[in-house]
């Protein structure tokens, strides 16, 4: 009976492994054989194109490509910034909503979750207009106290794009941390309290140590879409061509060599690349924080 009980069990998980094979194992591997061939001209380039087996040679020419490894550097500075500034205000707007009543804090909290529950596309559109010096509301608001800004500049543009992400994603993150403390047992803060502990103490001595998890898991998930971030650069590049080029991100290298150049060869090395270095950079990550954490 308890054999038949697991297998049956089991089966609940099959929609689940079917999806994970077909839809990333049977792609990812698709993606590696694609990156183990090039396409050559045969001839004078008049008898078509042909493919031929080519080894390592497109990971080799992705290691070196200046383009791919200073858009790869690139998102990690600004990541280095962005990440530390939006988990920092999430764990204080998550901190401030641990310190109200339960019904004021799902207000604020739902409130909080609205920018989240916008779509990507649909929040970048919208700052970019509030960015547009033509139509946008902040540059003339800038101009009032004597700030001549122009948020699609090449100083201000990954500012504006780190705006955009942080705004987007302090919802997210808010709300993983503010789960965290609410599993804080309540008797340690009246213990705290008794022993006269201001509020600002108790959140850095014992709120703060306790969400650490939680911080570890938002700064992991953000590591993982800092790298892959598209959307918002491919817009703004729609806005200020000059400013941002088709190499201003890994994933926009890739596109563009899949879509634009039909290198789709290229394009699979350098995908199977960026997924290698997220691997990396997520396990350095965890490894590094996981031990202050826990």
């Amino acid at each position: 009976m308890i054999h038949s009980l697991r297998w049956k069990g089991a089966a609940f998980t099959v929609p689940f492994q079917l999806g994970f094979v077909f839809l990333y194992l049977v792609p990812i591997g698709y993606a590696v054989y694609q990156s183990l061939f090039r396409t050559q001209q045969s001839g004078l380039g008049f008898a078509g194109a042909s493919e031929r087996f080519s080894g390592l040679d497109n990971y080799q020419q992705g290691l070196t490509d200046s383009a791919f490894v200073s858009s790869i550097l690139r998102v990690v500075l600004f990541a280095c910034v962005q990440i530390p500034v939006m988990l920092f205000v999430s764990l204080v707007l998550a901190l401030f909503l641990d310190a109200l009543s339960s019904r004021a804090a799902s207000r604020f909290r739902i409130l909080l979750l609205v920018p989240y529950m916008i779509p990507g596309v649909v929040a970048a559109l919208v700052w970019i207009n509030l960015y547009s010096p033509d139509v946008g509301p902040l540059t003339p608001l800038g101009k009032l106290f004597g700030a001549d800004w122009n948020f699609f500049s090449p100083s201000m543009v990954w500012p504006s794009i780190g705006n955009l992400l942080t705004w987007h994603g302090i919802g997210y993150n808010m709300v993983i941390i503010y789960s965290a403390l609410q599993a804080v047992p309540r008797e340690l803060f009246e213990a705290a309290r008794l022993d006269g502990a201001s509020e600002v103490r108790i959140a850095r001595s014992i709120k703060v140590p306790h969400v650490r998890g939680a911080l570890v898991l938002t700064g992991l998930l953000s590591v993982i879409q800092m790298l892959q971030i598209f959307n918002e650069p491919a817009l703004f590049r729609n806005v200020t061509p000059q400013t941002v080029d088709d190499s201003f991100t890994p994933i926009m290298i890739i596109y563009n060599q899949a879509f634009n150049a039909g290198n789709y060869h290229y394009a699979a090395a350098l995908s199977v690349l960026l997924a290698l270095i997220l691997g990396v950079a997520s396990f350095l990550f965890y490894r590094l924080t996981s031990r202050e954490a826990y």
